[in-house]
Protein backbone atom coordinates (compact mmCIF):
# COMPACT_ATOMS: atom_id res chain seq x y z
CA UNK A 1 0.00 0.00 0.00
CA UNK A 2 1.04 3.53 -0.59
CA UNK A 3 0.95 4.41 2.93
CA UNK A 4 4.22 1.95 3.14
CA UNK A 5 6.05 3.16 0.27
CA UNK A 6 9.50 5.19 1.06
CA UNK A 7 8.80 6.80 -2.38
CA UNK A 8 5.67 8.72 -1.11
CA UNK A 9 6.36 8.82 2.72
CA UNK A 10 9.91 9.62 3.14
CA UNK A 11 10.84 13.22 2.19
CA UNK A 12 13.75 12.26 0.43
CA UNK A 13 11.72 10.79 -1.98
CA UNK A 14 8.89 13.18 -1.91
CA UNK A 15 10.77 15.85 -3.52
CA UNK A 16 10.91 14.54 -6.22
CA UNK A 17 7.40 13.45 -6.86
CA UNK A 18 6.74 16.60 -8.92
CA UNK A 19 9.08 16.37 -11.08
CA UNK A 20 7.38 13.55 -13.24
CA UNK A 21 3.58 14.18 -11.80
CA UNK A 22 3.05 17.96 -11.42
CA UNK A 23 0.52 19.02 -13.48
CA UNK A 24 -0.46 17.10 -16.43
CA UNK A 25 -3.36 16.23 -18.56
CA UNK A 26 -4.91 15.03 -15.86
CA UNK A 27 -5.00 17.87 -13.69
CA UNK A 28 -6.64 19.92 -17.01
CA UNK A 29 -9.29 18.00 -17.34
CA UNK A 30 -10.41 17.75 -13.58
CA UNK A 31 -10.10 21.33 -13.14
CA UNK A 32 -12.64 21.91 -15.54
CA UNK A 33 -14.92 19.63 -14.04
CA UNK A 34 -14.05 21.55 -11.08
CA UNK A 35 -15.85 24.79 -12.46
CA UNK A 36 -19.11 23.81 -12.04
CA UNK A 37 -18.42 22.01 -8.32
CA UNK A 38 -18.86 23.98 -5.02
CA UNK A 39 -16.96 20.91 -3.39
CA UNK A 40 -13.89 18.76 -4.12
CA UNK A 41 -12.60 15.77 -2.43
CA UNK A 42 -8.97 14.79 -3.86
CA UNK A 43 -8.51 11.08 -2.34
CA UNK A 44 -4.55 10.53 -3.18
CA UNK A 45 -3.65 14.51 -3.40
CA UNK A 46 -0.38 13.75 -3.56
CA UNK A 47 2.11 17.15 -2.98
CA UNK A 48 -1.83 18.45 -3.67
CA UNK A 49 -0.88 20.85 -6.63
CA UNK A 50 -4.33 20.04 -7.93
CA UNK A 51 -6.27 21.54 -5.09
CA UNK A 52 -4.40 24.30 -4.15
CA UNK A 53 -4.21 25.95 -7.65
CA UNK A 54 -8.10 25.43 -8.47
CA UNK A 55 -9.13 26.36 -5.18
CA UNK A 56 -12.91 25.42 -5.41
CA UNK A 57 -15.28 27.08 -2.16
CA UNK A 58 -14.40 23.79 -0.27
CA UNK A 59 -11.64 21.06 -0.69
CA UNK A 60 -10.05 18.82 0.89
CA UNK A 61 -7.24 16.77 0.13
CA UNK A 62 -6.72 13.62 1.53
CA UNK A 63 -3.32 11.09 1.73
CA UNK A 64 -1.68 8.90 3.10
CA UNK A 65 1.62 10.17 2.94
CA UNK A 66 2.70 12.99 5.48
CA UNK A 67 5.71 13.85 3.58
CA UNK A 68 3.16 14.36 0.17
CA UNK A 69 1.07 16.62 2.56
CA UNK A 70 3.92 18.67 4.05
CA UNK A 71 4.79 19.24 0.20
CA UNK A 72 1.18 20.40 0.02
CA UNK A 73 0.64 22.62 3.08
CA UNK A 74 3.38 24.74 2.17
CA UNK A 75 2.55 25.17 -1.45
CA UNK A 76 1.25 28.69 -2.83
CA UNK A 77 -2.95 27.91 -2.12
CA UNK A 78 -2.50 25.50 0.09
CA UNK A 79 -3.84 27.48 3.11
CA UNK A 80 -6.99 27.25 0.82
CA UNK A 81 -7.44 23.57 1.39
CA UNK A 82 -8.04 21.04 4.14
CA UNK A 83 -5.41 18.46 4.01
CA UNK A 84 -5.93 14.86 6.06
CA UNK A 85 -3.77 12.36 6.52
CA UNK A 86 -5.86 9.04 5.98
CA UNK A 87 -6.38 5.96 3.92
CA UNK A 88 -9.02 6.34 1.20
CA UNK A 89 -10.05 2.81 2.24
CA UNK A 90 -11.18 3.81 5.78
CA UNK A 91 -12.02 7.60 5.34
CA UNK A 92 -15.23 8.49 6.54
CA UNK A 93 -16.49 12.24 6.63
CA UNK A 94 -19.46 13.80 7.66
CA UNK A 95 -20.23 15.38 4.12
CA UNK A 96 -20.50 14.45 0.10
CA UNK A 97 -18.82 16.76 -2.50
CA UNK A 98 -19.53 17.75 -6.07
CA UNK A 99 -16.78 16.05 -7.31
CA UNK A 100 -14.70 12.98 -6.06
CA UNK A 101 -11.43 12.64 -8.11
CA UNK A 102 -8.28 10.19 -7.65
CA UNK A 103 -5.50 11.30 -10.64
CA UNK A 104 -1.85 10.15 -11.15
CA UNK A 105 -2.62 6.60 -11.40
CA UNK A 106 -3.69 6.75 -7.71
CA UNK A 107 -6.48 3.77 -7.48
CA UNK A 108 -3.63 1.64 -8.66
CA UNK A 109 -2.45 1.52 -5.47
CA UNK A 110 -5.24 -0.43 -3.91
CA UNK A 111 -3.72 -3.77 -4.49
CA UNK A 112 -6.82 -6.62 -3.58
CA UNK A 113 -10.11 -6.55 -4.58
CA UNK A 114 -11.48 -5.98 -1.19
CA UNK A 115 -8.93 -2.74 -1.06
CA UNK A 116 -10.46 -1.83 -4.30
CA UNK A 117 -14.02 -1.93 -2.92
CA UNK A 118 -13.22 -0.06 0.18
CA UNK A 119 -12.03 2.57 -1.92
CA UNK A 120 -15.09 2.85 -4.19
CA UNK A 121 -17.14 2.85 -0.89
CA UNK A 122 -15.33 5.76 0.34
CA UNK A 123 -16.14 7.20 -2.82
CA UNK A 124 -20.11 6.04 -2.79
CA UNK A 125 -20.31 7.55 0.52
CA UNK A 126 -18.69 10.92 -0.05
CA UNK A 127 -20.54 11.50 -3.26
CA UNK A 128 -23.18 14.45 -3.90
CA UNK A 129 -26.62 13.37 -5.08
CA UNK A 130 -25.60 15.08 -8.47
CA UNK A 131 -21.79 14.75 -7.82
CA UNK A 132 -20.03 13.18 -10.06
CA UNK A 133 -16.43 11.28 -9.70
CA UNK A 134 -13.66 10.35 -12.01
CA UNK A 135 -10.36 8.76 -11.63
CA UNK A 136 -7.26 6.66 -13.91
CA UNK A 137 -5.29 3.36 -14.19
CA UNK A 138 -3.56 2.05 -16.36
CA UNK A 139 -4.77 -0.61 -19.14
CA UNK A 140 -3.30 -3.82 -18.40
CA UNK A 141 -3.52 -4.43 -22.29
CA UNK A 142 -0.84 -2.23 -23.15
CA UNK A 143 1.65 -3.64 -20.74
CA UNK A 144 2.97 -0.59 -19.71
CA UNK A 145 6.07 -2.42 -17.46
CA UNK A 146 7.77 -4.07 -20.02
CA UNK A 147 9.03 -0.52 -20.49
CA UNK A 148 9.65 0.26 -16.96
CA UNK A 149 13.58 -1.39 -17.50
CA UNK A 150 17.13 0.83 -16.74
CA UNK A 151 17.10 0.58 -20.54
CA UNK A 152 14.03 2.26 -21.88
CA UNK A 153 13.02 4.17 -19.15
CA UNK A 154 16.02 5.91 -18.50
CA UNK A 155 15.44 9.65 -18.46
CA UNK A 156 16.83 13.27 -17.12
CA UNK A 157 14.90 15.55 -15.15
CA UNK A 158 15.25 19.19 -13.53
CA UNK A 159 15.12 19.53 -9.96
CA UNK A 160 14.90 23.17 -8.48
CA UNK A 161 17.49 22.49 -5.65
CA UNK A 162 19.85 19.32 -6.98
CA UNK A 163 20.01 20.41 -10.87
CA UNK A 164 19.69 17.89 -13.59
CA UNK A 165 18.68 14.37 -11.90
CA UNK A 166 19.00 11.01 -13.78
CA UNK A 167 16.09 8.98 -13.20
CA UNK A 168 15.43 4.74 -14.48
CA UNK A 169 13.42 2.01 -13.41
CA UNK A 170 13.13 -1.68 -12.79
CA UNK A 171 9.69 -3.56 -12.71
CA UNK A 172 8.56 -6.88 -11.74
CA UNK A 173 5.44 -8.28 -13.19
CA UNK A 174 2.90 -11.20 -11.55
CA UNK A 175 0.88 -12.05 -13.34
CA UNK A 176 -1.20 -14.07 -10.72
CA UNK A 177 -2.00 -10.94 -9.07
CA UNK A 178 -1.56 -8.19 -11.61
CA UNK A 179 0.65 -6.20 -9.20
CA UNK A 180 3.84 -4.46 -10.91
CA UNK A 181 7.09 -3.94 -8.11
CA UNK A 182 8.30 -1.04 -9.34
CA UNK A 183 12.09 0.34 -8.35
CA UNK A 184 12.64 3.90 -8.97
CA UNK A 185 15.81 4.92 -8.84
CA UNK A 186 17.18 8.91 -8.40
CA UNK A 187 20.70 10.05 -9.21
CA UNK A 188 21.30 13.99 -9.07
CA UNK A 189 23.95 15.03 -10.72
CA UNK A 190 25.63 17.15 -7.44
CA UNK A 191 25.42 14.00 -5.57
CA UNK A 192 27.09 10.78 -5.42
CA UNK A 193 24.17 9.00 -3.64
CA UNK A 194 21.02 7.10 -5.96
CA UNK A 195 17.63 7.29 -4.07
CA UNK A 196 16.10 4.06 -4.27
CA UNK A 197 12.75 3.02 -3.42
CA UNK A 198 10.04 0.50 -4.47
CA UNK A 199 6.50 0.82 -4.55
CA UNK A 200 3.87 -1.56 -5.73
CA UNK A 201 1.10 -0.96 -8.09
CA UNK A 202 -2.25 -3.20 -9.85
CA UNK A 203 -3.39 -3.61 -13.20
CA UNK A 204 -7.06 -4.28 -13.39
CA UNK A 205 -8.81 -5.08 -16.10
CA UNK A 206 -12.10 -2.80 -17.32
CA UNK A 207 -14.56 -5.61 -17.30
CA UNK A 208 -13.13 -6.46 -14.02
CA UNK A 209 -13.58 -2.64 -12.70
CA UNK A 210 -16.88 -2.14 -14.12
CA UNK A 211 -18.26 -4.54 -12.36
CA UNK A 212 -16.67 -3.17 -9.06
CA UNK A 213 -17.89 -0.11 -9.87
CA UNK A 214 -21.43 -1.70 -10.23
CA UNK A 215 -21.37 -3.21 -6.72
CA UNK A 216 -20.25 -0.26 -5.36
CA UNK A 217 -23.12 1.47 -6.04
CA UNK A 218 -21.51 3.56 -9.09
CA UNK A 219 -22.72 4.43 -12.51
CA UNK A 220 -20.20 5.02 -15.14
CA UNK A 221 -21.38 7.51 -17.67
CA UNK A 222 -18.81 7.49 -19.59
CA UNK A 223 -15.26 5.32 -20.14
CA UNK A 224 -12.40 7.68 -21.85
CA UNK A 225 -9.01 6.05 -23.16
CA UNK A 226 -7.06 9.30 -22.05
CA UNK A 227 -7.34 12.57 -21.11
CA UNK A 228 -8.13 14.46 -24.22
CA UNK A 229 -11.35 12.44 -23.72
CA UNK A 230 -10.85 9.77 -26.22
CA UNK A 231 -12.98 7.30 -25.63
CA UNK A 232 -11.98 3.89 -24.52
CA UNK A 233 -11.28 0.90 -25.96
CA UNK A 234 -9.17 -2.10 -25.52
CA UNK A 235 -5.64 -0.67 -26.86
CA UNK A 236 -6.17 2.28 -25.37
CA UNK A 237 -3.14 3.73 -22.61
CA UNK A 238 -5.69 4.40 -20.17
CA UNK A 239 -8.99 3.26 -18.54
CA UNK A 240 -11.05 6.64 -17.09
CA UNK A 241 -14.21 5.77 -15.95
CA UNK A 242 -16.85 9.47 -15.36
CA UNK A 243 -19.95 8.86 -13.30
CA UNK A 244 -22.56 9.99 -10.38
CA UNK A 245 -24.05 7.84 -7.96
CA UNK A 246 -25.99 4.73 -9.18
CA UNK A 247 -29.99 5.04 -9.00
Amino acid sequence: MVGNDPLYTDPEFAQFYDLENGWGDDFTYCADLAKCAGSVLDLGCGTGELLATIAPKRAVGVDPAGAMLELARARKGGDKVEWLQADARHLILEERFDLIVLTSHAFQVFLTDEDQHAALATIRRHLAPNGRFVFDTRNPARKAWEDWTPERSLRRLSHPKLGEVKVWNDADYDANSHIVSITAHYQPASDTRVYTAVSRIRFTPQPELAARLEAAGLAVSSWMGDWQGCQYGKDEKEIIPIGRLAG
